[in-house]
C-alpha cells in the first residue's frame, strides 16, 4: 500500500471514528431515556458543548474530503502517488491534530492552533496541485 493509499484510508477511516463517537453519545442518550431519536437537531445546536464540538470536527473532514480525498484518489488512479506519497502521512496527521484540538476546546488560542494545523493541508494540497498538474502536461 502507497503512502497516499494508506493516507486516504486513515482519512476516511478518522471520519468514520468521529462518526461512530457521535451515534454512540447518541444511542446512550436514547437508550438511557434522555432522548428521543427524532430530536436531535442537524446542526448539533441542542447537544453538549463537546458534542457540538464533535459535529464540527466530522463535518470539517467532509468539507475537506472533496480536495484532500480527491487529490489523493487522482493521484492513485492516474499512478501519480509517487507525487504525493511524501507529504500524504504528513496531510493526515495534521487532519487528526486538527479534529483532535477541535474536540479539546474552542478557546482562542485553540482556534489558532487547529488553524494552522488545517493550513499546513491546505499547503499540501496546493502543492500537490501544482505537482500534478505538472506530471499531466509533461505526460
Amino acid at each position: 500500500m502507497t503512502a497516499t493509499a494508506f493516507a486516504l484510508l486513515g482519512y476516511i477511516g478518522w471520519t468514520l471514528l468521529l462518526l461512530l463517537v457521535m451515534e454512540t453519545l447518541r444511542s446512550a442518550l436514547v437508550l438511557g431515556g434522555k432522548r428521543q431519536p427524532d430530536s436531535f437537531r442537524p446542526d448539533g445546536s441542542d447537544a453538549s458543548p463537546f458534542a457540538q464540538r464533535l459535529l464540527r470536527a466530522h463535518a470539517n473532514c467532509l468539507e475537506g474530503f472533496p480536495i484532500f480525498g480527491g487529490l489523493m484518489l487522482l493521484a492513485l488512479l492516474l499512478q501519480l502517488s509517487a507525487l504525493t506519497d511524501p507529504l500524504a502521512p504528513w496531510l493526515l496527521a495534521a487532519r487528526v491534530a486538527q479534529s483532535s484540538v477541535h474536540l479539546v476546546s474552542v478557546a482562542p488560542t485553540l482556534v489558532t492552533v487547529r488553524f494552522c494545523f488545517f493550513a499546513v493541508q491546505m499547503g499540501i494540497a496546493a502543492w500537490w496541485c501544482v505537482q500534478l498538474l505538472q506530471a499531466g502536461l509533461a505526460g
